[in-house]
């Protein structure tokens, strides 16, 4: 049979949370193939939790008291997703077109291929976007909470209307310019929860990626009941760094991939 290393320890976790575990995290190993770098390795650490009861707002307060425990930071700043591109970039997320966007790559003198421009959909072209002309902005000692990202960018998240927009209820932590976090109101619904999959076998399909099958596993568990709750993922490798004022990942991990 084929074996996976896995991503994320979110799957089997949110099987136990069905299965009655309350209010549980794990610090363990997970391993994404792709980028090497200063921030990256393809094995690292992860802390991930979930709590019952929670939505994402909230768990936003209990990620903060961490980081000024750990970082001895300041409160953080919270901002939404569409605040941030309407600040920096006069533009809508939730309500854009790919030309608007195409547009704004070039008035901000993006490098993007015609390969990359002539396929890419409206969230690529918006990642784009918040990578380089607004990433780059969220920096300093006060960690900062980036919510209410557009629907179609809500992965394992729950869906909310807000006025009239489709708002996907999670959110980013970004901490010195690094990205140190992601979180969610996790989505309960197996019928969502499957779409989302298909979805997701769509999308690689057209990539040419492998498809990957639908964790039946995680389906039966959402089908039995899992309890409304909000979790995240952190990296560990990442806040150690902040912690030790490392400028490297390398610096805080034993075995990296070049000495691995």
């Amino acid at each position: 049979e084929k074996y996976y290393l896995q991503t994320s320890p979110e799957y089997a976790m949110k099987q136990l949370l069905a299965a009655g575990s309350g209010s549980i995290y794990q610090i363990t190993r997970s391993f994404r193939g792709g980028d090497i770098g200063s921030l990256h390795n393809p094995e690292f650490t992860m802390l991930e939790w979930y709590r019952l009861g929670l939505n994402h707002l909230q768990l936003m307060d209990e990620v903060d008291a961490l980081l000024q425990v750990v970082l001895h930071t300041m409160p953080a700043k919270r901002v939404t997703y569409r605040i941030l591109f309407r600040q920096y970039l006069a533009l809508d997320p939730h309500i854009t077109t790919i030309a608007e966007l195409k547009n704004c790559i070039s008035a901000n003198n993006i490098d993007c291929s015609d390969a990359i421009l002539t396929d890419a959909t409206v969230d690529d072209l918006l990642n784009i976007l918040f990578s380089t002309c607004i990433e780059p902005k969220l920096t300093g000692d006060v960690p900062w909470m980036v919510y209410n990202y557009p629907a179609s960018q809500a992965a394992l998240a729950k869906i909310s209307d807000i006025s009239g927009i489709a708002i996907a209820e999670r959110f980013e932590v970004y901490c010195q310019g690094m990205e140190l976090a992601n979180g969610y109101h996790e989505l309960t619904d197996p019928m969502q929860q499957s779409l989302r999959f298909k979805q997701d076998q769509m999308i690689r399909q057209q990539l040419n990626k492998p498809i990957m099958a639908a964790d039946d596993r995680l389906l039966a568990a959402l089908e039995f009941g899992m309890p409304e709750c909000a979790g995240i993922a952190l990296g560990l490798d990442r806040l150690v760094m902040l912690a030790a004022g490392a400028k490297n990942i390398q610096e805080v991990m034993a075995f990296p991939i070049d000495r691995a």
